[in-house]
């Protein structure tokens, strides 16, 4: 095993995007993730996304990558008894129940501590494990809602946009894995674990610049605005000649004058009008007309060409088929092909952030629903054969999914 966490074991508890995405980043920098699924079904993530194939959804695999699936049904007492053995062995507990629920089980942070002094407990929910709304249902949505991003997405003339992803989610996984390394560090100083406590709606305000303190001082409220950044010119998305949609960049100064170069317009540079950051702000919508027809009168490979040449920040909008055709994310390995059981080799999104000495790699595709379950229960737990079939016998942790 490689990575910087390959010494850590986490247990993960949890369904759909928030919790097991945060298990995704830590499985892929080494950290051995057991998923604990419920026998059955399993996480719903499994069958969930907007495409599938042969009923079969394409984002279990990327979002279950390099973990161990172990089927536990944690309402039975033997299941929970399972847990509690495996949190004597463990580093990190992932879970994004409602608030309350593993306390039901007996399973709260005292319980397990009281196991496992050293266990580091991530706590993944809508609201926080505290306050008045902690007990009330909350998707990744509703967090965007409370904190702000989705009244500020898109644009004022229609409803609020969604991102096109689950932001929500995953701004709350990585807030939550910045969480556990923390924690992680700080046991390595003290020898003791702690709670991290990562709710969906202050993961989204705390990317939320300084909205607040512009509301507070100035009486100023964020509105939508489409495409641009208002007083921040130019910095758009602009038309092509062959129907293509090109993002340029040029509010700074120097990039405002280097970009004028670029369109034949040096005068353009000078203009009162367009001279200064204030100025542009000001004149923002003439100035991006301005820019529009002249990037109208080149194809985007042509206007890609000459703002590189004239070292204008800009890109173009890439889809799926564009990031798989691209020569810098080859050369990057940004995108890893993967062998699945279901759909064979198929490309995914790599491990981020690249480590020079201990590099992260993806082990796996999103396993079988309890593929593991022999093999955590014998080497982590101890138990033989014969004590195993007798927890599927039961029920306890269910059959591996041999479809």
């Amino acid at each position: 095993m490689s990575g910087a966490l390959s010494d850590i074991r986490v247990i993960e508890m949890g369904t759909l995007l928030a919790g097991p995405f945060c298990g995704q980043l830590l499985a892929d920098h080494g950290a051995e993730v057991i998923k604990v699924e419920e026998p059955g079904d399993g996480d719903p993530m499994r069958v969930w996304g907007q495409e599938k194939a042969d009923g079969k959804s394409l984002w279990w695999p990327v979002v279950g990558r390099g973990k161990k699936s172990l089927t536990i049904d944690l309402r039975e007492v033997e299941g929970q008894d399972l847990i509690r053995s495996l949190v004597a062995e463990a580093d990190v507990v992932l879970e994004n129940f409602r608030p309350g629920t593993l306390e039901r089980w007996g399973l709260g942070p005292d319980e397990l501590r009281a196991i496992n002094p050293r266990l580091i407990l991530t706590r993944v929910s809508g609201y926080g494990q505290t306050g008045p709304y902690s007990a009330q249902p909350g998707f990744g949505a509703i967090g965007e809602a409370l904190g702000g991003i989705r009244y500020t997405t898109g644009d004022q003339s229609v409803p609020p946009s969604r991102t096109g992803v689950s932001i929500g989610d995953t701004l709350t996984a990585m807030f939550a894995t910045i969480g556990t390394l923390n924690a992680l560090h700080a046991r390595h100083r003290t020898g003791e674990g702690q709670v991290v406590d990562a709710a969906l709606y202050e993961s989204v305000l705390a990317i939320m610049e300084s909205l607040l303190t512009e509301y507070h001082v100035a009486g100023f409220i964020r509105e939508r605005t489409g495409s641009l950044i208002p007083n921040i010119a130019p910095a758009n998305v602009y038309p092509t000649s062959d129907d293509k949609m090109h993002l340029i960049s040029a509010n700074q100064d120097s990039v405002w004058r280097r970009l004028a170069e670029a369109m034949g317009r040096p005068e353009l540079a000078a203009d009162e009008r367009y001279a200064t950051h204030i100025a542009r702000g000001e004149y923002q919508e003439e100035l991006d007309d301005v820019i529009a027809q002249w990037s109208a009168t080149l194809d985007s490979d042509a206007l890609h060409a000459v703002l590189n040449e004239h070292d204008v920040p800009n890109g173009k909008m890439y889809r799926a088929p564009e990031m798989l055709a691209d020569s810098h994310f080859a050369a990057r390995e940004a995108i890893a092909w993967v062998d699945s059981r279901d759909f064979g080799e198929i490309p995914m999104q790599n491990v981020v952030p690249k480590m020079s000495a201990t590099p992260g790699e993806i082990r796996w595709a999103g396993p079988v629903l309890g593929e593991h379950n022999s093999e955590v229960l014998r080497d982590v737990l101890d138990l033989d054969e014969e004590s195993i079939d007798e927890l599927q016998r039961r029920g306890i942790i269910g059959s591996p999914d041999r479809s």
